[in-house]
């Protein structure tokens, strides 16, 4: 039986970065995503002597952690088993065709008492684009075709991290609101940062440029202020640690020496019965 299409074009995904390289690219969310992991790292009260970096542009995230392996996100990661204590999976995991994939061989290059740090688009990320082109394309020709890259909830995403085995998981994430002149330009930027389309299903020939001309239309119907573009970026960040005997455990149902009552300083009131 044949399988069926993957979602993301691979191919195609390293042409837009290669693009993304001699435009001299606009990497501002890749420098966001840096300081939010270096302020991560710097939290845990823990050393790391052998980072690993996974990423799609191994050139610009090896002048931000020159100290560590760097690796192309492909679908087997250069990892070698248990062979760090904090691997970094950079600003790639929303073009992955299996993130569980990538996620478990992060872990299974981790060291005991390893971190993993990921950081990429989630589910919100240019949201008012896709409703404007998708809108568009409805009333221009009728149809839809896929245009933007479909991204993960935060709930979901986070159970990625139990699914790939990993220990004390936290999901959580930032947004960030950018504005644009004119939808060429907000076109021209997501080139210039390697993220436009890549999906396998993506449309093969050139669309009718009314369709544009609609979508910023409804864009600045719907989604600007002060005569600019508003486009969200949802910035999530996963973290969880290869297991470890030192970790700390959850207790036992039943095994707590104190009320929560107590605990709080707090009066303990009984719900009526029925």
């Amino acid at each position: 039986m044949s399988q069926p299409p993957l979602l993301v074009d691979r191919e195609q995904i390293a042409r837009n970065r290669q693009r993304a390289m001699r435009m001299g690219g606009d990497f501002f969310l890749h420098e966001e995503a840096r300081f939010e992991i270096e302020d991560r790292v710097d939290m845990v009260n823990k050393s790391f002597t052998s980072p690993a970096v996974v990423t799609g542009f191994p050139e610009m995230w090896a002048g931000y952690f020159p100290e560590a392996k760097i690796v192309p996100d492909d679908d087997i990661l250069a990892l070698e088993e248990g062979a760090h204590d904090l691997v970094i999976h950079a600003m790639s995991l929303h073009w992955a065709n299996d993130p569980v994939g990538q996620l478990i061989q992060c872990n299974r290059a981790l060291k005991p008492d390893g971190l993993m740090i990921a950081a990429f688009f989630g589910d919100q990320t240019l949201n008012e684009l896709r409703a404007c082109l998708g809108q568009a394309e409805t009333m221009v020709s009728g149809g839809l075709s896929p245009r933007v890259l479909p991204m993960g909830e935060l709930r979901d995403l986070g159970a990625l991290l139990q699914r790939a085995s990993f220990a004390l998981p936290v999901a959580d994430k930032t947004v960030r609101k950018v504005t644009y002149p004119s939808l060429s330009r907000m076109v021209e930027d997501l080139r210039a940062m390697g993220e436009s389309n890549a999906l396998t299903a993506r449309l093969r020939i050139p669309s009718p440029a009314r369709l544009f001309v609609t979508a910023e239309q409804l864009y600045k119907d719907h989604f600007s202020e002060d005569g600019r573009l508003i486009a969200t970026f949802d910035m999530v960040f996963l973290t969880g640690w290869a297991p470890d005997e030192s970790q700390p455990k959850p207790l036992m149902p039943g095994s707590a020496r104190m009320r929560l009552a107590d605990a709080l300083h707090t009066e303990e009131f009984k719900l009526p019965e029925g």
